[in-house]
């Protein structure tokens, strides 16, 4: 696989199908020569040889069709073809065509640098020499520049307008001559030698005039791009005979990629006997109760994994303008939830003109930000392929359509996962479609086999991974002992650092005893020496071990073990010649050298447990409720929501059932004692308190009591969990004393087991061409760490390791369960695994390097406090037994230069208890 896709798809951060999709281009290079004079049929049947399910190009060039399902990818995609032909094969002039003024602007935009979506993020030489970009817009004053100093130059143009422009047979605006170059921009580009055209959400355009000039231009290669291989006939849907990889949404469903479509309707719905607008007003009704559950959910995840809050809204499709204008007119009103959606509706359709279609736009873009008021969005059919929202996640259709053009063309708006990927939390994963009327029509659609729910997996390339190994890596003290590595699920043992079959960039650890002898007593010493750990106050520290009477034990303790291993009777001992074996001062020197290597290869981490002494109370303090995203409606009926791939069923229950409470705040209280850390004897009056809040901010916009209570008995589990999430940054605990103990003066390294690529390991002086992705690298070269091998997790973490080797005896990153930290986390527990400890003349350092924004956040500021007291107890114990004592260093990452010192971080950045 050719270098440039591995370090590509790293930087750019590309998921498997992208990864795969630009596997396959960098094969099509491989074997088709980039050129304009190679012949059409050559070229197709080149590419048959490989890729059989390429059966023409549809073109009059070669041009392939990469099929991704929507919410994949295929911009970000795009933007990594065009990294690779340029770095790789030095292609400069790429044409990239859009089929709306909708995804031309959104085009323009993410290939601007400095933008959100930017898709060259990542892509260090564009950092510095951005590629120019030349729009339908402004290519005639920019033909000015077409020789100057841009590397790489992308074309952006509409192709709608190229095809208002070709009607009646005319030529396209590009084709008229340019007073700055002497000849049409059309030409100029039809003439270049390299030219690749990339065509995005090809489906829509395929067969238009526009399309066919565009032919003209001759291009060395297309790319097309979409989620819709198909051309539609009056035969019916004909799939493209170019497609060389196809990435179904059914795949993409499977893989966790985008969100679970659903289908609500209410449990028992009839529309027989309701009018058209009776079933639009119930849905409407229905699609908002179900927002605002998400809405809380949403916010309970959000407080809960310290993420971005994502606000949803709501789509409805309208049949029309005038049908549009009359919903959004209904919900602006006080007949729908008592007007509080006033303020809060978007209508988006050809209606709007001039200033009010700006505003519109703008308002329709800002629509994922928590700021932007808008929760509902009317449309009837602008917003189709480009409009790219991750927090779309109700979908109300009111226009009239079969269930399956419900399904394939509408559910492609919302798919998209505001975290990137699955989270777990179905309402967080999850899009609905309230269809009630529908309903069945969809459920039976999906369940087609030729539905893109269903699960088509339609590889046309497969395309080879390198497979990657799992690699242990074993403390050098053990590799240069021979001892074997520790036995594990499909790990076999040896005397070598495991690292096979990747070669390592530095040389074996040779075992320092040669004979099997010397190696058994080395092998029993290690043995001995291990059993001395847990006999602190015998054993201090790894220093005790040299002193003469410790060393008077572990010479008796290896002398028995030798000979019971070797079975050898003592009288037999006299006998020479018959058994190999080693004099009492052979014995002991190997013992004395044992014992010296491995007080070296130690760094003393003492196992300590703390334990609370006396009384201990927790509680928690009081505090002010955040209750904005909290807006329940008064319940109607049960929804039932039906997932269209594996239709399971969740019922949103909103009829008045349950237990009536006297006080409506004992709904929220009941729930709250269910909670294992909340104590009603201790914390009623706070409890009451937080259901008080709830009560007045219901009040707030509810008139009557009744409608409140019967939200309270709907949704009395979730009110209860964001209630819950919110008291947690609040909580205390406190005891009368705290006793530290430690139970080990020293403990045994651990052996880490990571999987790695072939062609993963390097020097760690050596900066890795993709740093975005640095956990998959395996770095060596070190001559002061207690490993060969290491991985990082960002390159300030290399650049610190770099520090170390140089600056410390010795050093190494700890693995899980090493220190056995544990740190208060919104009632829990967590174990802190610090990154680094390394030893220094007179001090043991436990080094955290951690990305600056990051430096104030609750997890890292309670990740410290835990490992300061800690290095507290720690020192507490050394120092009393003449060893160093520990320190604790949080470091910004961008504080970490090759040129620092370690003292000079340690000075600047080492934290400490009040009580040091």
């Amino acid at each position: 696989m050719n270098r440039h896709v591995n370090a590509i798809s790293g930087r750019l951060s590309l998921r498997q199908p992208q990864r795969d999709s630009l596997t396959i281009l960098d094969r099509v290079c491989e074997i088709l020569p980039l050129r304009k004079e190679i012949d059409r049929n050559t070229a197709l049947a080149t590419i048959q040889a490989e890729f059989p399910s390429v059966t023409d190009f549809d073109r009059e060039f070669p041009s392939l069709c990469f099929s991704l399902a929507t919410g994949v990818g295929k911009t970000r995609l795009m933007g990594a073809f065009i990294t690779y032909l340029h770095l790789a094969h030095g292609i400069k002039n790429f044409f990239v065509l859009a089929p709306s003024l909708t995804i031309y602007n959104k085009l323009i935009t993410d290939f601007t640098p400095n933008t959100t979506k930017y898709v060259f993020k990542g892509i260090s030489e564009f950092a510095m020499n951005a590629p120019e970009i030349i729009t339908g817009d402004n290519y005639e004053k920019s033909a000015s520049t077409i020789e100057g100093l841009y590397n790489c130059k992308i074309n952006i143009f509409n192709i709608s307008k190229i095809n208002s422009e070709v009607r009646g047979g005319k030529s396209p605006k590009i084709k008229r001559l340019s007073e700055y170059i002497g000849e049409s921009y059309f030409d100029y580009l039809a003439g270049l030698d390299d030219l690749v055209i990339l065509m995005d959400e090809s489906h829509r355009y395929r067969a238009s005039a526009g399309l066919r000039a565009i032919n003209e231009l001759k291009p060395i290669l297309g790319l097309e791009l979409t989620a819709t291989p198909k051309v539609e006939t009056n035969k019916g849907a004909i799939d493209f005979n170019n497609i060389i990889y196809d990435y179904p949404l059914g795949k993409a469903l499977v893989d966790g990629f985008v969100k679970e479509p659903a289908v609500a309707t209410r449990r028992n719905f009839k529309a027989l006997g309701l009018s058209a607008e009776q079933i639009e007003q119930i849905k409407l009704e229905d699609g908002i109760r179900l927002h605002e559950e998400i809405k809380v959910e949403l916010d309970t995840y959000a407080r809960n994994n310290n993420v971005k809050t994502v606000k949803p809204f709501v789509l409805v499709i309208a049949r029309d303008t005038t049908h549009a204008a009359a919903l959004v007119e209904l919900m602006q009103s006080d007949r729908f939830f008592e007007g509080r959606y006033r303020d809060k509706v978007l209508q988006v359709d050809s209606s709007k003109t001039g200033a009010k279609e700006d505003e519109t736009i703008e308002r329709l873009l800002k629509v994922e930000s928590p700021d932007e008021p808008t929760e509902i969005v009317v449309h009837v059919n602008m917003l189709k392929e480009g409009w790219d929202v991750t927090n779309l996640y109700t979908i109300i259709p009111l226009r009239a359509a079969n269930a399956k053009i419900l399904i394939e063309q509408t559910i492609g708006r919302g798919l998209r996962l505001p975290y990137g990927k699955r989270t777990g939390e179905s309402a967080v994963d999850r899009l609905n479609i309230v269809a009630h009327d529908k309903f069945q029509e969809i459920v039976d659609e999906a369940k087609k086999t030729d539905s893109q729910i269903q699960v088509q997996v339609r590889y046309i390339s497969e395309v080879p991974q390198p497979k990657p190994n799992t690699v242990t890596i074993i403390p050098n003290l053990n590799a240069k002992l021979g001892l074997p590595t520790q036995p594990s699920t499909g790990q076999t043992t040896g005397t070598q650092p495991t690292i096979n079959p990747v070669t390592t960039l530095s040389p074996s650890i040779e075992p320092i005893f040669k004979t099997p002898a010397e190696q058994t007593v080395a092998h029993l010493t290690y043995k001995a020496l291990r059993d001395l750990e847990n006999k602190p106050n015998e054993v201090p520290t790894s220093a005790t071990l040299a002193t003469p009477a410790i060393q008077t034990r572990v010479k008796a303790a290896v002398a028995q073990a030798y000979k019971v291993q070797q079975k050898i009777p003592d009288k037999q001992l006299e006998l020479e010649g018959i058994t190999p074996k080693l004099e009492p001062a052979q014995i002991d020197k190997i013992v004395a050298k044992t014992t010296d290597l491995f007080i070296q290869q130690t760094i003393d981490i003492p196992k300590i447990v703390v334990l609370p002494t006396g009384e201990i109370r927790s509680g928690f303090h009081p505090f002010t409720l955040d209750l904005s995203n909290l807006n329940y409606q008064t319940p109607d009926s049960a929804l039932w929501i039906q997932t269209l791939r594996d239709q399971e069923v969740e019922i949103l229950q909103t009829t008045n059932q349950g237990i009536q409470e006297n006080r409506l705040e004992d709904y929220i209280v009941a729930k709250l004692v269910d909670f294992d850390d909340i104590s009603y004897s201790e914390q009623s009056n706070l409890l009451y308190d937080l259901a008080g809040q709830v009560l007045q901010h219901f009040r707030s916009y509810l008139n009557d009591d009744n409608d409140i209570r019967q939200i309270l008995i709907v949704h009395q589990s979730a009110i209860a969990n964001l209630i819950h999430t919110q008291m947690q940054p609040h909580f205390w605990e406190e005891a009368t004393s705290y006793e530290a103990t430690v139970s080990r003066g020293f403990t045994e390294l651990k052996q880490p087991s990571y999987t790695v690529a072939p062609d993963a390991v390097l020097d760690y002086r050596q900066s890795p061409s993709d740093k975005s992705n640095m956990s998959k690298y395996l770095f060596g070269g070190f001559s002061r760490c207690l490993y060969s091998h290491q991985k990082f997790q960002s390159d300030a973490e290399r650049i610190l390791s770099i520090i170390l080797d140089r600056e410390s005896l010795k050093w190494f990153k700890p693995v899980k369960g090493q220190f056995q930290i544990y740190y208060q986390w919104q009632n829990t527990q967590p174990e802190y695994q610090p990154d680094f400890v390394a030893e220094t003349d007179d001090t043991i350092y436990m080094l955290e390097p951690k990305a600056r924004k990051d430096m104030d956040s609750g997890d890292v500021k309670a990740k410290a406090i835990a490992a300061m007291q800690w290095c507290k107890n720690a020192s507490d114990y050394t120092q009393k037994n003449g060893g160093k004592p520990w320190k604790y260093i949080l470091i910004p990452h961008d504080d970490i230069k090759e040129n620092m010192t370690l003292q000079g971080l340690a000075t600047k950045f080492v934290k400490q208890t009040s009580e040091n």
